[in-house]
């Protein structure tokens, strides 16, 4: 069995003083300082999905913008009207017809 020895060759360059400090200055740089890797880490993971939750925003604007230039005109508001309220002009009837599928019942609920 081999004893501890002071010239062992795996524990001679931990004798060095530079080399000491650099190991305790990478250990406190990773994981204790308050900018330490793992919280540089998370911030940028964080950072990654605030982006793509930007590029999401982004296109529903995009889509808002296209909806809103179409509401603006006459034949895009009259059309909006008679779809989502079932406006009708005056001396005309309106015929809703639902099919089977599309009715709520409490099975598809």
């Amino acid at each position: 069995m081999r004893k501890f020895s002071p010239n062992n060759k795996y524990l001679k360059p931990f004798k060095n003083i530079y080399i000491l400090i650099l190991i305790v200055f990478v250990v406190w740089m990773i994981f204790f300082d308050s900018n330490s890797w793992f919280i540089h880490n998370e911030l940028n993971n964080d950072i990654d999905d605030l982006e793509t939750e930007k590029e999401y925003y982004k296109k529903e604007i995009e889509k808002d913008k296209k909806a809103l230039k179409e509401l603006s005109t006459e034949e895009g508001l009259e059309k909006f009207a008679r779809e989502e309220y079932y406006m009708k002009r005056e001396n005309e009837e309106i015929f809703i017809i639902e099919y089977e599928d599309s009715l709520k019942t409490k099975d598809n609920e």
